[in-house]
C-alpha cells in the first residue's frame, strides 16, 4: 500500500494532485531516495524540484538562478520544462526519475474517465535510445520496495502500472502519437530528431502530443543537448530563457560539468582541442553558430509540382541522368533523370528513383539501366563511390558511367540559386523535400563553407537532383534537345539524326574529333564548340 501524504500548495495547478512532494520522495530510501544522490546530482534535484512547483532552499535558489536566469522558482507546477544540457550530463537518468515520480506518485484519477488509461510518454530520436530510457524507468521502479508494487506488466515498449498509468517509449514519428491521454510527455534529445517523413519532425511531433496533455494538465519536458539554432528547442530557448520568459515555461541551460561534476575536465579539454565548435555544443551546451539551414521549406515547396510524381518520356527532348550508387547495406541507391526547358530557362526533374537497402547493387544497376534506355540515355554521371565498380557495372549493360568532377558540397551550392529563383521544377516527392530542407551549411575553422546532411541523416535523393541540375547547367543555355534538326520532325529518321548529331557535338566538346570537317552545330564551328566547352562561364547560343 502506497502512503500518500497530501501537501497543499496555495497556487498549485488543479490538474494533478501530488500524493507526495518530489523533494520528500527523493529523500525517502523506500521511494526515490536511491536516485540522484549526492552533490553531483544537486543541479538536477534543484531543477526538477522547482519544475514541480516546490520551494527551494537559499543555496538551491542561487544555483537555480545560474541555470535559468530567473531570480525565483515558479512555486507552481510548470507546463513546460526545457533543459539545454551538455552531453554526459545525466539527462536520461534524470528524466527517468521525473517520469517515475509523475507516473507513480502523482494522482491522476480525477482526470481519467472510467476505463481510460493515462500515458506517460517518452520520445527519443530512435527506438534504441527510447528503449534505454524505459530500462532506466523500470530500474527506478524496481529499486523501490514500494513503487515496484505498482508494476503490472513490462513489455518491450511499455511499463504498465496498476494505477491506470502506462509509461511508453516511442521513436520520434508524429504520425503515431495522436490519440492517447498523456499525463506527461518527455522529449529526449529533441534537437536530434530526424525523420524522412518530415522536414521539421520536432515541431510536428510536439504539435501532435500537446492536445493529449490538455485534459490532464501534464507537463511537456524537453531535455536535449543543443545543436543548430533552429527547431523547437532553439525557439523555446530563445523566447523563454531568463527572467522575461513565460512563467509557465521553465528553461534551463547548463554545461555537462554543471550537471555532472564527476565528468573529467580533461575529456572536455580534449574535445575542445579537436573541434571547438562541436565541443562547445556537446559539453558547454551552447547552440552552434557555425551551422545554418541550407534552404527554407517555403523555397523548396515553391518548386514542387504538386500531384506530379513522374514525367513520361518525350521523344522531342534530350535527357540527362545522375546516379548516387550504394553498396546496398546502409544508403539508398538513387537515380534522377531530367531535361532543360530552354524557353523558360528552367531545369525539369522528370524521374526520381530510389532503392532502399538491403538490395543487390548489381540488380539495381540492371534496373536503372533499363530505365535509362527508356529515356534514350546512354551516358550517366555519378559520384566517385567505390572507385571503378560503378563504371564497370554500367558499362556491362551499355551505359557509359562518368564520375562527377564536382564534389557534393559544390553541387548543393550551385543548386541553391535555382531553388531560390524557382528555376527548377521538382517532383512531388516528400523525401526529396525533407532531405533538401535538412541540409546544413557549416563553416570550418578556415572560413570555408561546406554543405551536407545532418549527422545521422541521409541525402541520397537530394544528391542526385543537385547532380542533375549541375549537368543541365553545364551547357548554359545550349539546346541539347536538338529540335532544330530536321524541322522538329519526330519520325525514326529524324530521331536517329538528332541522336547522331548530339553524340558528335558532345564528342567535339570533349575534345574527341572524328576527322569529319563538316560543322556539327548550325551556328558554332567545331573549334568554337571545343572552346565553349573549356569555358563553363560562357553560354553556347542556340
Amino acid at each position: 500500500m502506497i502512503e500518500r501524504v497530501r501537501i497543499p500548495r496555495p497556487d498549485s495547478r488543479p490538474s494533478t494532485r501530488a500524493g507526495m512532494s518530489l523533494r520528500r520522495a527523493l529523500a525517502d530510501p523506500a521511494l526515490l531516495g536511491n536516485q540522484l544522490q549526492g552533490p553531483s546530482w544537486k543541479a538536477w534535484r534543484t531543477l526538477l524540484i522547482a519544475a514541480m512547483g516546490e520551494p527551494l532552499t537559499d543555496d538551491e535558489r542561487v544555483l537555480f538562478k545560474k541555470l535559468t536566469g530567473r531570480d525565483h522558482e515558479p512555486l507552481t507546477r510548470i507546463e513546460e520544462l526545457v533543459g539545454v544540457i551538455g552531453r554526459r550530463g545525466g539527462k536520461s537518468r534524470a528524466i527517468s526519475v521525473l517520469a517515475t515520480y509523475i507516473a507513480g506518485l502523482v494522482d491522476h484519477s480525477s482526470k481519467l474517465v472510467p476505463g481510460e488509461r493515462g500515458v506517460c510518454l517518452i520520445i527519443a530520436p530512435d527506438q534504441n535510445q527510447a528503449d534505454i530510457c524505459l530500462n532506466y524507468v523500470t530500474a527506478t521502479f524496481e529499486r523501490s520496495p514500494i513503487l515496484r508494487q505498482l508494476i503490472e506488466t513490462r513489455t518491450q515498449r511499455t511499463l504498465r502500472l496498476k494505477n491506470r498509468i502506462d509509461i511508453e517509449v516511442r521513436a520520434a514519428d508524429f504520425r503515431r502519437l495522436r490519440g492517447p491521454t498523456y499525463v506527461a510527455v518527455v522529449a529526449d534529445e529533441s534537437a536530434f530528431w530526424l525523420s524522412e517523413n518530415s522536414s521539421n519532425p520536432d515541431t510536428e511531433i510536439l504539435n501532435a502530443v500537446r492536445p493529449g496533455l490538455a485534459t490532464t494538465g501534464g507537463p511537456l519536458i524537453m531535455i536535449s543537448s543543443p545543436y543548430a539554432r533552429r527547431g523547437e528547442l532553439w525557439r523555446v530557448y530563445q523566447k523563454n530563457f531568463g527572467s522575461n520568459g513565460n512563467p509557465k515555461i521553465l528553461v534551463a541551460q547548463g554545461a555537462s560539468r554543471t550537471f555532472n561534476p564527476s565528468l573529467p575536465q580533461s575529456v572536455v579539454d580534449r574535445a575542445l582541442e579537436r573541434d571547438e565548435a562541436a565541443a562547445r555544443a556537446e559539453y558547454l551546451a551552447e547552440f552552434r553558430r557555425d551551422i545554418e539551414s541550407f534552404v527554407s521549406i517555403e523555397a523548396v515547396n515553391a518548386c514542387v509540382t504538386k500531384g506530379l510524381y513522374e514525367r513520361p518520356y518525350d521523344p522531342k527532348l534530350s535527357y540527362l541522368a545522375f546516379v548516387d550508387p550504394s553498396g546496398g547495406s546502409a544508403d539508398s541507391f538513387t537515380l534522377c533523370i531530367g531535361h532543360s526547358d530552354f524557353a523558360r530557362q528552367t531545369i525539369i526533374i522528370d524521374l526520381l528513383r530510389e532503392v532502399r537497402p538491403p538490395f543487390s547493387p548489381e540488380a539495381v544497376v540492371e534496373e536503372f539501366c533499363r530505365t535509362l534506355k527508356t529515356y534514350r540515355i546512354n551516358r550517366v554521371t555519378g559520384d566517385r563511390y567505390a572507385g571503378e565498380w560503378p563504371r564497370e557495372q554500367f558499362s556491362k549493360l551499355g551505359i557509359i558511367y562518368e564520375p562527377s568532377a564536382a564534389p557534393k558540397s559544390e553541387l548543393y551550392r550551385d543548386l541553391l540559386p535555382l531553388i531560390n529563383s524557382a528555376r527548377i521544377e521538382l517532383l512531388d516527392h516528400n523525401k526529396l523535400v525533407n532531405q533538401l530542407c535538412g541540409l546544413e551549411r557549416r563553416t570550418a575553422r578556415g572560413g570555408k563553407d561546406s554543405i551536407d546532411h545532418a549527422p545521422g541523416a541521409h541525402d541520397d535523393a537530394a544528391n542526385v537532383v543537385a547532380g542533375l541540375a549541375s549537368l543541365a547547367n553545364r551547357h548554359n543555355g545550349y539546346d541539347v534537345s536538338y529540335r532544330w534538326v530536321d524541322d522538329d520532325a519526330d519520325d525514326d529518321v529524324a530521331s536517329a539524326a538528332r541522336e547522331k548529331r548530339r553524340q558528335r557535338i558532345e564528342a567535339i566538346m570533349r575534345g574527341e574529333f572524328d576527322g569529319d570537317a563538316t560543322q556539327a552545330h548550325p551556328v558554332l564551328s567545331n573549334a568554337d564548340l571545343a572552346r565553349y566547352a573549356r569555358s563553363p562561364g560562357l553560354g553556347i547560343p542556340r
